[in-house]
């Protein structure tokens, strides 16, 4: 990105957080489908499910996926410059 590039405002911020949130709840509840599969299956103890109010290691799990998601998508808007300049 260029030195004097002007940095985004503060709507695409916010259009870049709201997807990530979005982006990242599905991929949580994508991996924990997919771990309770493998835990079914053979008979495993991941302590990693659907149930995020009860189990701490599933509410960290959901939070680290939003954080990497919505972190991933303002890194792409602060490196993306407008599609148009404000008149």
């Amino acid at each position: 990105m260029a030195k004097n590039a002007e940095k985004p405002g503060m709507l695409r911020i916010a259009a870049a957080v709201i997807p990530g949130g979005i982006t990242g709840t599905v991929l949580f509840v994508i991996v924990a489908l997919g771990i309770g599969v493998v835990n079914d299956r053979m008979g495993m103890q991941i302590p990693v499910n659907l149930l995020v109010a009860e189990n701490i290691f599933s509410a960290i799990l959901l939070v680290v996926f939003i954080l990497i998601c919505a972190a991933g998508l303002v890194w792409q808007v602060r490196n993306t410059p407008p599609s148009y300049r404000d008149l």
